[in-house]
């Protein structure tokens, strides 16, 4: 009879390989390899059955299109970036930092989704039923319809859903949970994916929306093997920092929507709330001072009036340092400024601060980091009613940016009075315009 093939799976990354070796040779990490027991394999193939059963090929004009039933979660910027609601059926992962607000939100969108139709349950393996009690009272997220289970083990977890009738079900967190399939400790590569498996199933067969909290690692992404990602059907991020009162939930995977939006939140004494005026918090009013400047990003479908913040001053050991903006970014325009503009930057620090915690990643802010750079180093401030919109390129030439009509109808709509932008569009919404070609134009106007 011939001997069955042993399987050995990296805990630190999920590869998988034939034979033991004491470095694994995806992610480095030493004596990580663990070889999976016959339940574990079974549970693999059972995965890969069920994502990868024949098919016949039919005509594109045959396909019928599934109606896709969603509902509102109650929460303006969390619909929005679900794609205008939760789905039915729907396996949906949340990740972010401790502290920044995940079971918060989501104890609050199951009290706002239980009815008397559609009973939710919250299960916690972290937290006892009594300080989830006390959260909501705080967020005034008390409903009879809103069930507690404190539980860990997954078997039982299923068994309660199937004979509660809940119509939503919360998971805090995955990593808390175990599997008896599975002889692994909870939180290992295995209990994840045997885990996510079986609500995956659930979530399928009985139209039941499911909300999975997931920790991240200090790398940034949700701790567990990347089939987690690949088998749920959303995959949400929180960002920003845990001392700030404002959060942004991005979405990196939507089966049923765009993966463009940002829902912004505020945290309060209610809770993680969507936040209300939103664009004001990421720039401050007053008297003109050197070092600052505003630009117009796009978030999603949303216009964002950000300030950019610059500090320039001389020092024997330079540094650079960017928050909120891309290190390699700023150094090619640091670059530029010395190539063209002549500025002995190599002897300076230079520190850049996007305001409010937003990461900015599109190039439209380019000319808006020069402008803030410029000002600290010659201690020239800038007028707090202008904007500066616009993409530079290695040649020092100015490049006209998408959505620009909509950007300035944002400023017009904060109340700026003046834009410095690469061309001028057909409406320009009661701004005044200065259309610069060139970065030396823009040292001409500060």
């Amino acid at each position: 009879m011939a001997k069955a093939k042993s399987i050995f799976e990296c805990e630190a990354c999920g590869h998988q390989q034939a034979k033991w070796t004491g470095k694994c040779p995806q992610c480095g990490a030493w004596d990580s390899l663990k070889e999976l027991s016959k339940t574990e394999i079974e549970t693999i193939k059972q995965i890969k059955k069920a994502s990868s059963q024949t098919q016949v090929a039919k005509s594109i004009k045959e396909v019928e299109v599934e109606r896709i039933v969603r509902y509102s979660t109650g929460d303006s910027e969390l619909d929005l970036v679900l794609g205008g609601g939760v789905v039915e059926g729907s396996l949906v992962l949340i990740g972010g930092s401790p502290g920044i607000g995940k079971s918060t939100l989501l104890l609050k969108i199951a009290s706002n989704l239980a009815t008397p139709e559609r009973k939710a349950l919250y299960v916690s393996g972290e937290e006892s039923a009594s300080q989830i009690k006390m959260r909501a009272d705080r967020l005034g997220a008390v409903k009879s319809e809103l069930f507690l289970l404190t539980e860990i083990n997954l078997e039982s977890i299923i068994a309660e859903i199937r004979n509660g009738g809940y119509k939503t079900v919360v998971i805090d967190s995955i990593q808390t949970l175990y599997s008896e399939k599975s002889q692994s400790a909870p939180g290992s590569i295995s209990q994840v994916r045997e885990i996510t498996f079986e609500l995956m199933r659930l979530a399928k067969d009985s139209g039941i929306s499911i909300f999975i909290i997931g920790h991240i690692t200090k790398e940034g992404s949700i701790a567990g093997p990347r089939v987690l990602e690949h088998m749920v059907d959303v995959v949400l991020y929180f960002e920003g920092d845990a001392g700030r009162e404002l959060r942004m939930l991005r979405g990196f995977k939507n089966r049923f929507g765009s993966t463009s939006e940002v829902g912004i939140f505020e945290m309060s004494p209610q809770g993680l709330i969507s936040a209300t005026e939103i664009s004001s918090k990421f720039f401050t009013r007053g008297e003109a001072i050197s070092g600052s400047a505003i630009t117009i990003i796009m978030e999603g479908s949303r216009a964002l009036s950000v300030e950019v913040q610059a500090l320039v001053c001389e020092s024997s050991y330079p540094k650079r340092s960017a928050t909120g903006y891309e290190r390699n970014r700023l150094d090619m325009l640091l670059a530029l400024l010395e190539r063209k503009l002549e500025l002995a930057l190599g002897h300076y620090d230079v520190f850049i601060n996007i305001s409010g915690g937003v990461r900015v990643g599109e190039t439209a802010a380019d000319l808006a980091v020069i402008a803030a750079i410029v000002s600290s180093f010659k201690n020239r401030p800038i007028s707090k009613e202008s904007v500066f919109i616009g993409e530079l390129s290695l040649n020092g030439e100015i490049r006209d940016v998408f959505n620009l009509e909509q950007r300035l109808k944002e400023a017009s709509t904060q109340k700026f009075k003046n834009a410095i932008i690469p061309s001028k569009p057909a409406n320009l919404n009661g701004i005044k315009s200065y259309i610069v070609k060139d970065i030396r134009q823009v040292l001409e106007w500060m």
